[in-house]
């Protein structure tokens, strides 16, 4: 029996509706921990697994984990994680995710499609209607974090869902090692930056075949195209996932690979991927504690300069004034010039965190450097102006800092 597609057309909205629905969302999203977009500017490369096995290695590692599925044309959670025929249920006009153990919620457009053969055919504001619904109405509870398996492409899925979030913590983008592929995916990262979602780093799917008898991996592709690319886009380069079809068999039978598999290259893939996540946890304790700083006792400051004044990118400076302040005063106390060690990556977060250093105040910074200094306890503000460091530190102290652009993001 042919299918017959699921259509609708969407009521449109006034400004007012989607403004008391944006709260709503904010509301039901309060107790979200962190939100955290998988992304690529292409498909078929592999992304829903990508997500899926993030979800389940998160939920392993005793966190709570939302899991939503948006990819509206071809939902494939369900079918990774065996959930194919299960039926949503409703709380009054609440909306339940689907539960998997204690610790993972699962929601999907395929809940809602009489079976899976069913073709969406919906335009643009249907389809943000059932986003817009995902987020204010499924009772998510509390989670420390959410992963958005978004649709390919930047058109108006991930844009919907990037608008609606308003606060995402962070995107983590997949591609394939073919020129093809990263041309595309290039695109997605540049839409992270045009709507300032941070990019956690990217993952190279399909980087070369494992030989489930042997073990020797093959390069059916070429490999190393995605780390390439982070490298020149200057952000971290995160795995390189393999063919393996223990994974693909995963998938088929509803039994993510991370359930069952510990050991092997594959398996050392995705613990890099969900140990960066993880990473969000202390990143944001420590942000946290270092704007509790101010105004809390003691707090050392350091400025990069050259020629007596800020240097507009900190891994160029000649020496680093490091300023002693008293945050309950706002007052400078004392200041020490250092000459920094070699300049390679990750030796100058851990040469100011051993100084004792509470806050870098630079022009500017790397997004990968940033992270860097970000586990280093450290603090970052760029788009300063070329002053002096007592001036900096002192407009820093009273709030009257007046940051510019980023004017070095690489």
């Amino acid at each position: 029996m042919t299918k017959k597609p699921v259509s609708c057309e969407a009521p449109s909205s006034t400004a007012y509706e989607l403004q008391i629905e944006q709260e709503h969302i904010k509301k039901n999203l309060e107790h979200v921990g962190h939100k955290i977009l998988v992304l690529s500017g292409k498909g078929g490369v592999g992304k829903s697994t990508i997500a899926a096995n993030l979800a389940v290695s998160l939920s392993l590692a005793n966190k709570r984990v939302g899991l939503l599925d948006i990819d509206i044309h071809g939902p494939s959670i369900p079918k990774i994680l065996n959930l194919e025929g299960r039926k949503i249920q409703v709380l009054g006009e609440r909306m339940l995710p689907v539960q998997i153990g204690p610790d993972l919620k699962v929601m999907s457009i395929g809940f809602l499609l009489p079976d899976s053969d069913n073709a969406v055919i919906w335009r643009g504001p249907m389809k943000n209607q059932v986003i817009r619904q995902f987020l204010k109405d499924v009772k998510w509870g509390s989670l420390d974090f959410l992963i958005v398996d978004s649709p390919p492409g930047t058109g108006d899925e991930p844009l919907s869902i990037a608008q609606l979030l308003g606060d995402a913590d962070g995107a983590i983008i997949v591609t394939t090692p073919q020129q093809i592929a990263l041309s595309d995916v290039r695109k997605g990262i540049s839409f992270c930056r045009n709507l300032n979602i941070p990019v956690l780093g990217v993952v190279e799917n399909m980087s070369g075949f494992l030989c489930p008898n042997c073990g020797q991996q093959t390069e059916i592709f070429t490999s190393g195209g995605g780390e390439d690319m982070a490298r020149q886009l200057g952000i971290e380069f995160l795995a390189r996932v393999p063919i393996d079809p223990q994974i693909v068999q995963g998938c088929d039978t509803g039994q993510p690979y991370v359930r069952q598999n510990s050991a092997g290259e594959t398996a050392q893939a995705f613990r890099q991927v969900t140990r960066r996540v993880l990473m969000l946890e202390n990143e944001s304790k420590a942000t946290k504690a270092d704007s509790n700083q101010k105004g809390a006792g003691r707090m050392r400051i350091a400025v990069p300069v050259v020629d007596g004044k800020l240097s507009q990118h900190f891994g160029h400076s000649e020496t680093f004034a490091i300023v002693d302040t008293d945050g309950d005063s706002g007052q400078v106390l004392n200041r020490k010039d250092l000459a920094p060690p070699r300049h390679e990556p990750g030796v100058l977060p851990k040469w100011l965190h051993g100084e004792g250093v509470d806050v870098i105040i630079a022009g500017g910074m790397g997004q990968r450097a940033q992270q860097l200094f970000a586990q280093n306890q450290i603090q970052v503000v760029v788009g300063a102006p070329a002053e002096s460091p007592e001036s900096l530190v002192s407009a820093y102290l009273n709030d009257t800092l007046q940051a510019g652009e980023n004017i070095c993001d690489h």
